[in-house]
């Protein structure tokens, strides 16, 4: 029988590494009464690297809150190993804040996932710099803000964009979102914002890569998934798939074929964000699946 989500905890760990972390994690759980389910760790070296782990465990059983059984466990295991460290609960539900200009396809797609309830997630609302999605968001009853990006004036709309999301969303997914954010912006949702970019970075970044690639004669075409950082198109990237094409296909056939990538590739990237299945370490994501 598979763990229930509304019993999983799950805690994600990096530190230097060295003896004795494993232990010290999981008899720290035993001693509170949780059973791990599941344990995956990585180190960069044999020794003197940074170590990644991800546990999952179940906690019906816990004696103790969710405050005090993080508390003791910084102050008696994190404390000790010099850790980064995040405890979250399956159970909880990420808000969600989707931003989208005009192509729908990856918009639709997470709409569509989310209201079959198939993430832990909750769409809060989506905006656009664009009315034209409007009427097709509100099939799915979400409020749909238009907050233009006017030339000049992208500070009084990022302004506005973090206004309507304040204490209100954990993670926000551009969806095909045609503008560049500031670093302010960033800033604000530091490795919190997931990007899809119709290429298979770091090969034609920037605009119009479907046209850049057949100027090119490529053989492959893909989409990136990958956190926004204040340098366009250089967060770490997340997860990445390809489709090959050849020289009958038209820039528009790629396009076609491309949405079909950008889908599937964004939609794994936001499942193993919410289901904390990342590390980003030096502009890599370290990723559990």
């Amino acid at each position: 029988m598979a763990p229930s989500p509304e019993t999983t905890a799950r805690l994600l760990i990096s530190c230097p590494d060295r003896p004795g972390i494993i232990a010290a994690v999981t008899g720290f759980l035993y001693r509170h009464g949780a059973n791990c389910t599941a344990l995956d760790q990585y180190a960069t070296d044999n020794q003197g690297g940074t170590l990644f782990m991800r546990v999952e465990f179940q906690a019906q059983r816990l004696d103790a809150s969710r405050s005090v059984l993080e508390r003791t466990f910084a102050e008696e295991v994190a404390a000790q190993f010099d850790m980064k460290w995040r405890l979250s609960y399956a159970s909880d539900v990420s808000r969600m804040a989707i931003l989208v200009s005009k192509h729908d396809h990856v918009l639709m797609d997470l709409l569509w996932r989310m209201d079959r309830e198939d993430w832990r997630a909750k769409p809060i609302m989506v905006i656009s710099n664009h009315p034209d999605l409007k009427r097709e968001v509100a099939r799915f009853d979400i409020p749909y803000h238009h907050v233009p990006m006017a030339k000049g004036e992208k500070h009084k709309g990022e302004a506005r964009m973090l206004a309507l999301m304040e204490n209100k969303v954990d993670v926000i997914v551009l969806a095909r979102y045609m503008q560049i954010l500031s670093a302010s912006f960033v800033d604000r949702y530091v490795n919190r914002i997931i990007n899809i970019h119709h290429s298979f970075l770091p090969a034609f970044a920037g605009a119009d890569p479907y046209r850049q690639a057949s100027d090119r004669g490529v053989k492959l075409i893909g989409a990136t998934a990958h956190y926004v950082t204040a340098e366009l198109d250089r967060g770490a990237i997340i997860d990445q798939d390809v489709v090959r094409v050849n020289h009958r296909q038209s820039p528009e056939d790629l396009k076609r074929l491309g949405r079909d990538v950008e889908r599937s590739v964004l939609a794994r990237a936001v499942r193993w964000h919410l289901e904390d299945r990342l590390i980003v370490h030096e502009n890599k994501t370290v990723v559990f699946v």
